[in-house]
Formats: structure tokens, C-alpha cells, sequence
């Protein structure tokens, strides 16, 4: 198919009727031997016809200088620069969508079975890759297969596929004679026919050793697959299915509850040799600092004891399991800031009933009444956020208490970032300020926020339960290296601490 194309034809722009006339033009002009085409095709030699041999001969020096000319003046030939400019054929070629013309059709299925009128016959849809004969070769599967009876107009024809190799060879004659403006049309589709024709795709495994390190922890009871899904979940391998597919290989490999210390990006193979290496056991943790939001130690758990999402996030929204009071709506803030050894056998639910009974052992041992439970940690939460230095703690609360009892907003930044979905940042814009529709906005919405907004510690539930005394309405922090926070009656004193603040950012330009 791809030596029946005329490519200047094809690859010029203009109508059929221009390209026949250069084609007229180019056969009227006598050749090297005096010789001339008439009309009719006829080939002449100083004024007699040529005999066969000396056509042939003809024809051939003709195609010799063409080819000659064409590359010394490739670049005068006119050219396609966008899709709108290619022949119609060729952008049919190029966006994969052929319509085969009905002789083709029954050249490729005359001879599996005999011809039919077309009044009345289905159509016949999509057979393969371009709907040709054995060959493969796309509409070239040879005429006369069967003989057809007379019909009347054609309808249309469902759109057929060629084969890669013919819009290959179109795209390579674009690119050769459009340069870069064809390219970069064509280039898309290069790739794609270079991949379906040769197979290839993204490895589905990763190679090599690994590279950071990752506690992965296999359960009680995990089979092969669970292992598998544990090891891409943790980002160890890139695909469960190759590491299982490994480990079916390998029938003599048994594994052992506990956790493991492996690497990120790992082979199939390297991990698997890794998990059967005792000297990669270890007694892992999940460890949960002061402060750390629900949804942080929820990733904790998934990456360290083994879990899946789903199973964690069902059992944080599944507050009757955990004796909580009546009026929580959400388990943040009732974890309990500690370290949770990791153990093979446990479920979500239990790592986090786990540290619901810290939380309530240590508010016990603060001296919290069970009703006053969950309003002590959406402060404690409060303050752990806001709050630097230990020593500080008692005055942050006393400074937010004061302010409730005044009647006066709260204006904690660490409010509004919470409700944005900002775990990790006290900082606020001016229009995230201005938000009246986040519930945790302090700036807008009267008291406390309606949830904790982290999970206290010892320090911030002891700051609640034990304030300092002191009349400040208003805390900044003015040295950013030692911590140090100036607390203010009034707000006259406030500005000038801020200013003190600003003075300090502009000697220390790296912590802006």
C-alpha cells in the first residue's frame, strides 16, 4: 500500500485538480534524449515511437533526475505545516481512521465467503486491525475475491482501521518534508504506533535495592496476597501483583508476623529477599508527637502497622466503640499522644481504643471530670497549637480564657487552618480569615471551635487545668529562634510587640 502513494501529491496542498496539472506540466517536458510524452502517453525519441527497451530506459533516467532534483531543493516542495493542510487521506491515516472503500472490503472478505448485494446487507463492523486479508496489510487484500452483483448508491461505511505500518511510513513522509513544524503534529503519534508495534509499555516493577527506608508490618493471619498489597501500599514495590506472582514461584518462602525495615522502590525480588532476611526485623512503633491531627496518625497507621485506609478510617468514624461521651462527634483529640508498639495481631479499632483509654487515664489524672472531658481537650488542642515554650502554656490559656470571658473572639489562626484542611501550619490568609462558612473560624465564630483541632499532651491539658493569672488579651511570638512571646494587656501594647516581631523578620530574611 505504502509504494502505490503518490507522496508529492499526497503531501502538497491544493486541489486535484492542481495537482494533475503539475503532474501534465512536469510529463510534457522533454527528457535528457530529446524524447517527449504526448497526451496519450505515447513516448516519442526524435520524432519516431520508442520501442519498449528504450521506454523503460526512459523512465528510468526520468525518475533518476527527479530523485536527484528533489534533494537538492526538498525545501521548494510546498508542504503540510498543520493537520487542515494534509490530504485527506493522510490526516485520516495520521488520527487512525480509515474508511475502506467497498472493492477493498470484498477483496479482503471474498474469499472467506461469497459476495452479496449490498441492499440489505449489516454491516459488518470492525473485524481486526484494519480489516484486511492474511497479509495484515490494511485494504490490500487484493481484488476480484468474489464478483458483486449491480447496486445502487453507496451507503455509508463503518470507519475501519489500518495497520500501524502504513501511518507510520505517512507520518515519516510528513516529518521528512514538513520538518519541524510536521514533527511536532506527527511526534504524538510516532510514539504511540512505536509502542503498538514493539509491545512496549511502563515496566510494572521497580529495579535495584530501593532507596529511603520503610517499616512495613505483616499481620496475624496475612496470606500472600495481603503481604503483596501491604508492600505496594507502603510504596516498597510498584505493583502487588508482580511480588505475588513472585512469591507463587517461590513455594518454600513463609513469612512472620511483625515489622520489617525495607526500602522504598524496591524490586519484587529484592523485597522478597529482604522480608526473609531476620536481621530486617524490627520492633517498630507508631509514634504520635503532641499535636498531631487524626488524619496524620491515621497515615501512621496505614504506613506502619499494615493496615489498609478503609479499614483505619471505618474504625475512626466508629465512635461507639470506644466509650466516649454523649457529645463528641470526632475521635481528634481523644488520641492520646504516646508511642503504640506495633502489634501483627491487632486491628484498627484496637490501636485506637488503645489510645482513647491513654487519653481518658491521663485527663483522670489531671483531675478531669468526666462531663468536662471533651471541653478541656478542644481547649488542651487549642493551646498545643498555639503555644511555644512549655513555660508559656498556662499564659496561652489564660489569654484565650480571658477573651471568652470578655465576650471577645478567640482569633486563632490555628482555628481557621484546621478548617481549611491545614494540619500542619498556623498561618492564615486574609481571605481564609474572612470565611464565614469554616465552622473552626475563630475570627468570625464566637468561643471555642466546635471540635479539638489536634491531640494534646500532658502540658497543654496541665496549661487548662492549671492557667496562669494575668489580665493579656493578646500573645506574639518575637524571635522565632528561641521562641520567645510577648503577652499584652491591651492593644496598643500588642502593636508594639508586632513591630518588634517585623523588626526581627527583616534581620532574619530566611525565616520569611
Amino acid at each position: 500500500m505504502a509504494d502505490d502513494l503518490d507522496w508529492n501529491a499526497i503531501i502538497a496542498p491544493g486541489n486535484d485538480a492542481e495537482r494533475r496539472k503539475t503532474t501534465s506540466d512536469r510529463a510534457a517536458t522533454p527528457d535528457e534524449r530529446g524524447g517527449a510524452v504526448d497526451a496519450s502517453g505515447t513516448q516519442h525519441v526524435a520524432g519516431r515511437p520508442m520501442s519498449r527497451r528504450e521506454a523503460r530506459e526512459a523512465e528510468a533516467a526520468r525518475a533518476r533526475e527527479a530523485s536527484a532534483t528533489d534533494s537538492v531543493a526538498a525545501g521548494d516542495t510546498p508542504v503540510a505545516s498543520t493537520p487542515d493542510e494534509l490530504h485527506p487521506e493522510v490526516h485520516a491515516l495520521l488520527t487512525g481512521e480509515v474508511r475502506v472503500d467497498d472493492d477493498a472490503r470484498a477483496g479482503a472478505l471474498g474469499a472467506a465467503r461469497p459476495a452479496v448485494p449490498d441492499e440489505g446487507r449489516p454491516d459488518q463492523g470492525d473485524h481486526g486491525s484494519g480489516g484486511a486479508g492474511d497479509d495484515g496489510r490494511g485494504g490490500r487484500g487484493g481484488r476480484g475475491g468474489a464478483s458483486r452483483a449491480p447496486r445502487g448508491p453507496r451507503e455509508p461505511r463503518a470507519k475501519r482501521r489500518r495497520g500501524p505500518l502504513i501511518a507510520g511510513i505517512v507520518i515519516v513522509a510528513v516529518v521528512l518534508g514538513g520538518g519541524v513544524s510536521a514533527y511536532a503534529f506527527a511526534a504524538p503519534k510516532v510514539q504511540q504506533l512505536v509502542s503498538a508495534i514493539s509491545g512496549s509499555k511502563e515496566p510494572d516493577d521497580y529495579t535495584g535495592g530501593g532507596t529511603s527506608k520503610v517499616t512495613i508490618t505483616i499481620k496475624q493471619g496475612d496470606i500472600g496476597e495481603d503481604v503483596a498489597k501491604t508492600l505496594q501500599r507502603s510504596g516498597v514495590v510498584k505493583d502487588s501483583k508482580v511480588f505475588y506472582k513472585l512469591l507463587l514461584a517461590s513455594p518454600d518462602v513463609q513469612f512472620q508476623p511483625g515489622s520489617y525495615s525495607l526500602k522504598k522502590k524496591m524490586s519484587s525480588k529484592s523485597a522478597l529477599a529482604a522480608l526473609q532476611d531476620k536481621d530486617n526485623r524490627v520492633q517498630a512503633s507508631i509514634v504520635i508527637p503532641e499535636g498531631t491531627a487524626l488524619k496524620d496518625i491515621e497515615a501512621g497507621m496505614v504506613s506502619k502497622a499494615g493496615l489498609s485506609e478503609a479499614e483505619v478510617s471505618a474504625a475512626a468514624k466508629d465512635l461507639s466503640a470506644y466509650g466516649l461521651p454523649s457529645n463528641v462527634t470526632t475521635l481528634e483529640g481523644w488520641l492520646f499522644p504516646a508511642t503504640y508498639p506495633i502489634n501483627p495481631g491487632w486491628t484498627a479499632t484496637q490501636y485506637f481504643k488503645s489510645m482513647v483509654d491513654t487519653m481518658k487515664e491521663h485527663l483522670a489524672a489531671a483531675g478531669v471530670a468526666e462531663a468536662d472531658q471533651e471541653h478541656v481537650i478542644v481547649f488542651a488542642s487549642l493551646v498545643q497549637k498555639e503555644a511555644g515554650l512549655a513555660a508559656d502554656y498556662p499564659k496561652v490559656a489564660r489569654v484565650f480564657q480571658n477573651r471568652l470571658d470578655k465576650g471577645m473572639k478567640l482569633q486563632s489562626d490555628a482555628t481557621v487552618a484546621y478548617g481549611t484542611g491545614n494540619t500542619h501550619t498556623v498561618t492564615t490568609t486574609d481571605a481564609e480569615r474572612a470565611d464565614a462558612s469554616n465552622r473552626y473560624n475563630t475570627y468570625v465564630h464566637d468561643g471555642l471551635p466546635p471540635a479539638p483541632i489536634s491531640n494534646p499532651g500532658d502540658v497543654a491539658i496541665q496549661a487548662v487545668t492549671h492557667e496562669a493569672s494575668g489580665n493579656w488579651l493578646y500573645f506574639v511570638t518575637v524571635n522565632l529562634e528561641t521562641g520567645e512571646t510577648v503577652f499584652s494587656d491591651t492593644y496598643d501594647q500588642h502593636l508594639a510587640a508586632v513591630k518588634q516581631f517585623q523588626a526581627w523578620l527583616r534581620a532574619h530574611p530566611d525565616y520569611q
